[in-house]
């Protein structure tokens, strides 16, 4: 999927990994507030936004927080542009949250022009090759059969099993830990490269591993990581990567903290 940005987009906001959930109001809050305040006349949404969703229906639960997220997107998509792409804990998300949200979505990957530059933008999990047990999960709940059988539950159900698989991930990642750096959970150097140049360009911008830096794959590509949110954390984290688009000017990528 390409995507052009229109003449009038001079900011562009990339944000991911927030996970926002009923259990962390702090970081619900701040995103609320940043939706009212940004400058932005593009957000993009690279993922993982709720810590889990459920299906489509939850919408229906008066004064839960995807209720809550949907109203705040559908207020500020009056004023910006809003691109959201599936990451691994919200891929559930359909075209009823698309249209109570007032969200575009974007696939998994695409790549947005901008200012003269090209953007590969993806949630970053499909580059995760030294984690083979994800992998095969992904591979499994992508699946239409799965899905289908997992939405036909109850709503109750499903709220269960999200929870029990939010644990499940936990735990996997504690185990992990404990054996060392994870490695694995970053993202293929190989994989990184062969996508840009699939996609003809030198910047990847992504998410999914908690862990922002930018980091120089040689032959003139680069991929930024965005940073996840927890505003209970310390030190605090809620960030944006903010891309500047000046009028015969370069084109500049900063991080920009919203609590600032």
């Amino acid at each position: 999927m390409e995507i052009s940005a229109p003449a009038h987009w001079q900011t562009v906001d990339f944000l991911s990994d927030l996970h926002l959930d009923m259990a962390d109001a702090p970081t619900t809050d701040a995103f609320l507030r940043y939706l009212k305040q940004t400058p932005a006349q593009a957000l993009v949404l690279l993922g993982d936004i709720f810590e889990v969703w459920i299906g489509d229906d939850a919408l229906h639960v008066d004064g839960g927080i995807e209720q809550r997220v949907a109203a705040a997107l559908r207020e500020a998509s009056q004023r910006a542009a809003i691109l959201i792409m599936w990451g691994n804990r919200d891929f559930l998300m359909g075209d009823a949250f698309l249209h109570a949200s007032g969200a575009q979505a974007l696939e998994d990957p695409s790549v947005l022009h901008a200012g003269g530059q090209g953007y590969l933008l993806t949630h970053g999990d499909a580059h995760c090759l030294g984690d083979t047990d994800y992998l095969a999960f992904r591979a499994i709940v992508r699946s239409t059969e799965w899905q289908q059988q997992f939405l036909n539950k109850s709503l109750a159900e499903r709220q269960m099993l999200g929870r029990q698989m939010r644990a499940q991930s936990e735990a996997h990642k504690a185990a992990a830990r404990a054996n060392g750096p994870l490695e694995w959970h970053d993202l293929d150097a190989q994989a990184c490269l062969d996508s840009l140049h699939k996609a003809g360009v030198s910047t990847m911008i992504h998410g999914h591993t908690h862990h922002p830096d930018t980091h120089d794959l040689g032959q003139g590509k680069t991929r930024w990581v965005l940073s996840d949110w927890d505003v209970s954390a310390d030190p605090p984290r809620a960030q944006v990567l903010r891309l500047s688009l000046s009028n015969g000017g370069p084109s500049t990528l900063q991080r920009v903290s919203v609590l600032s």
